[in-house]
């Protein structure tokens, strides 16, 4: 039987530059707590949250109590992935933490992805992923190659698995990482509760 997890992955916040006149701190738990609303109302799907030792504290404050949290001891999609490997789960999607505003589709594509594929990705606008997908336990060329949602995209995880149909690739989404991609914002879609609050609206 599939168990599927979809899991928020906290990092490092190098990336993230919020807009002026709001704190840095509250800026980032605004992102991450409008994808744990959003993974945790998946149909079918576990929602979780991985981070490394300095996040523990944000990580549990961001998702409903009886969530699971990874405590990792490096927060990289592969350390998530082989956690919830480890908690049993046969699937996983890794969602980036600055895309509050991904559509619940996008990650239900992922999964049907690996229905066919064992790695499935989404690009962000501009670079990198915006979520990263695995049965599981993770391939031992994803392992290896052990790649970051920052750097990584379609094409490299596809030169690095043993053949083309071992990746599919996705609809792409953007990642909030500086103050203007908050114009890719759209206020119809339903969601991002938390960032749009602290927007002003």
């Amino acid at each position: 039987m599939t168990a599927r997890c979809a899991i928020l992955l906290l990092t490092a916040p190098t990336a993230q530059t919020p807009p002026p006149g709001v704190p840095p701190a509250s800026w980032r738990a605004a992102l991450a707590e409008d994808v744990a609303d959003l993974l945790s109302a998946l149909e079918e799907v576990t929602g979780a949250v991985a981070a490394a030792a300095p996040d523990h504290e944000l990580a549990r404050s961001v998702v409903w109590p009886g969530t699971p949290v990874f405590e990792l001891a490096v927060a990289r999609p592969v350390a998530a992935l082989d956690a919830a490997a480890s908690a049993g789960f046969t699937e996983a999607v890794i969602v980036a933490a600055d895309a509050p505003d991904i559509p619940a589709l996008h990650v239900g594509k992922l999964f049907r992805a690996l229905g066919s594929h064992p790695v499935a990705a989404a690009p962000a606008a501009g670079r990198g992923l915006v979520a990263l997908a695995a049965q599981l336990p993770a391939p031992a060329w994803l392992t290896g190659m052990d790649p970051d949602l920052d750097t990584a995209s379609v094409e490299t995880l596809r030169a690095a698995a043993p053949g083309p149909r071992s990746v599919a690739g996705t609809p792409g989404w953007h990642r909030l990482r500086a103050p203007a991609d908050i114009a890719l914002l759209d206020p119809g879609l339903e969601g991002w509760d938390a960032t749009r609050a602290l927007l002003g609206g």
